[in-house]
């Protein structure tokens, strides 16, 4: 049997100042390269002469028709974020299960409505974007912060066809933070914002459910509640609706569930006795007897005009 075979490699290179200032080196020129790719101005346009009239081309032949429900509030406890899961191209739903909320990172979180690949695509830039800061600087980027890098990347794209509608929600050292930022490079900060389709429905419950202090089981409930009705009136919003509670700790998704399945649930099914009787308040048998108490009448007034 043959010896067995070791072998000892010396790192101690790796600690000497000379090799540890390479190190640093090299990492400084990752880090700026990064920077430079995840750069908007480096996602070039169409190379066409005029791009007005090409996008308005492109637009005649695609014909998008967005829509969606979104939701974000702040109150005591954090911030509760509900969005639904359908997709739609034009007339036709393609999509029941789309992923909405777009995860940056532990304490941030974005959400979706509009281009759902303008949406996907730079949401995942600016989680990119975050961690690089976090690298340089050693602290966690805050919400405002985040909302202004996605600002001024989507600004940088003003008029080139972008159609985004996000919220940037998170929590850092200066508590919750909740912002809007769309593809014309608007940004708002506020404490309660719906976006979409479906976002008028939405507002209407939320506005008269909303407290400041409510506690984090109801106002889960209210923004699940909130997209449920959009979902029920508004025919591009649907599929599931996903509640994402952000606390100091975090964000942690709370319920996914299915409208059709929320329609029972908040207005179940219960057998009617009398379905005649129930319906307008004047059912059947009462109608009946009306006419018949019309029909002497009249007979009466006939008789008394003969005599």
């Amino acid at each position: 049997r043959p010896p067995a075979m070791s072998i000892n490699i010396n790192l101690d290179f790796l600690n000497s100042p000379a090799h540890d200032g390479h190190a640093n080196r090299a990492l400084n020129d990752t880090v700026r390269g990064l920077h430079t790719s995840v750069n908007a101005a480096n996602f070039a346009v169409p190379g066409v002469e005029n791009f007005d009239e090409f996008q308005r081309e492109v637009i005649n032949y695609v014909k998008p028709n967005h829509g969606t429900t979104t939701l974000g509030f702040i109150f005591e406890h954090g911030i509760v974020i509900a969005v639904d899961s359908r997709a739609s191209q034009g007339p036709y739903i393609s999509s029941q299960t789309v992923k909405k909320v777009i995860e940056i990172n532990p304490f941030l979180l974005g959400t979706m409505a509009g281009g759902a690949a303008d949406c996907q695509f730079w949401q995942r830039n600016l989680g990119i974007q975050c961690r690089l800061h976090e690298l340089e600087t050693g602290k966690r980027i805050t919400v405002g912060a985040a909302s202004k890098m996605l600002a001024n990347t989507l600004y940088s794209y003003k008029g080139k066809g972008l159609s985004m509608g996000t919220m940037i929600a998170g929590w850092d050292l200066n508590g919750p933070g909740l912002y809007y930022v769309d593809s014309e490079g608007t940004r708002l900060k506020g404490q309660r914002f719906s976006v979409g389709s479906g976002s008028l429905f939405a507002y209407g419950v939320l506005d008269q459910g909303y407290k400041w202090d409510l506690s984090v089981k109801d106002a889960c409930e209210l923004g699940r509640r909130a997209i449920y009705h959009a979902t029920f009136r508004d025919a591009f919003s649907g599929g599931t609706v996903s509640v994402y509670h952000v606390s100091e700790k975090g964000w942690t998704k709370v319920t996914g569930d299915d409208v059709g399945e929320l329609h029972y649930g908040y207005y179940p099914s219960e057998p009617v006795p009398d379905v005649d009787a129930h319906c307008g308040g004047l059912g059947k048998k009462e109608a009946e007897a009306r006419e018949a108490a019309e029909k002497a009448a009249r007979q009466s007034t006939d008789d008394a005009m003969e005599t």
